[in-house]
């Protein structure tokens, strides 16, 4: 009876391990996904180098200085091997690196935020997931004074409210899908939305355009304005360019925004779908002259 009882026991412990193993792989999956949606690939890799992906280093230019993306694979050095749930979710949540220094807003905490805690443990899951590289990113080029971290402390209470992003209520399930893809996950407003002289978004004017997006390129308004923004398109209009890059008029997006199109094209037509509604429901603003 004694072996009957460990052979049983062995097969409920050899269930629960292939649960484990089915939920962690679900789970790096879902990672997999939501890390495409934000872009994560685009922005830390340095592609004009050969560098391996997510292995960090590609400069980006703004006028505080030159910030060269980290190694965000899981090598134990250069990465973030070492890195717990815990340290991952506050650097999305608070802005802050392990060791709780302030990071600069050029990594979009700010939107990041938004994110819900599955999600960001899913994200982390796939990170952990690829291979490890070992590649230390460049120290960043700031500009004096930027480079004292202190100073992110008021910037932050002008500029950061910390997340997670709350459904909308009253608007429904697909359009609340949307801001938190557009918000949280994909931040397009990071690009679309134009900054003050501090480098804060300009929320009075979101989605208005940004004539000096990241790397100088131009990011469009894509508010309903007739004139300025994208108030002709219909939704099916929007899904298309998210999916193909190929606008209206036939035409296809240039710059920073093909990168977009490339992980926009990896989501489910209801994603999709879903962002075109939310971002087809701004209010309409002329593209700002900043």
């Amino acid at each position: 009876m004694k072996s009957v009882s460990l052979v049983a026991a062995a097969i409920v412990l050899a269930g629960l391990s292939g649960s484990a193993r089915a939920a962690d792989e679900a789970a790096v999956a879902r990672g997999a996904y939501l890390a495409a949606a934000g872009d994560c690939e685009a922005c830390h890799t340095d592609k004009k180098s050969d560098g391996a992906p997510l292995a960090g280093g590609r400069p980006l230019v703004t006028p505080f200085g030159t910030f060269y993306a980290p190694n965000i694979t899981p090598d134990p050095s250069t990465g973030i091997g070492k890195w717990t749930l815990d340290d991952f979710r506050r650097a999305l949540r608070e802005g802050k690196n392990e060791h709780g220094a302030y990071y600069y807003p050029v990594f979009p905490f700010t939107s990041f935020t938004g994110i819900t805690d599955r999600d960001a443990a899913d994200i982390f899951a796939y990170l952990q997931s690829v291979p490890a590289v070992e590649h230390r990113a460049p120290h960043n080029e700031v500009k004096f004074p930027f480079g004292w971290r202190f100073l992110m402390i008021g910037w932050r209470t002008l500029f950061f409210n910390e997340g997670p992003l709350q459904p909308v209520v009253g608007q429904s399930e697909e359009w609340n899908r949307g801001r938190y893809l557009a918000e949280a996950v994909a931040h397009c407003q990071e690009c679309h939305t134009p900054r003050n002289f501090l480098g804060g978004l300009d929320r009075a004017h979101a989605y208005a355009g940004n004539l000096h997006g990241p790397d100088g390129n131009e990011a469009p308004d894509i508010t309903s304005h007739k004139k300025d923004g994208i108030g002709d398109w219909s939704i099916e209009d929007l899904v298309e360019v998210l999916k193909t890059g190929t606008t209206p008029d036939g035409d296809n997006v240039a710059q920073g925004m093909g990168d977009v199109v490339d992980a926009a094209a990896k989501l489910t037509d209801a994603d999709r779908r879903a962002i075109a509604v939310y971002i087809t429901s701004l209010p309409p603003l002329p593209q700002t002259p900043k």
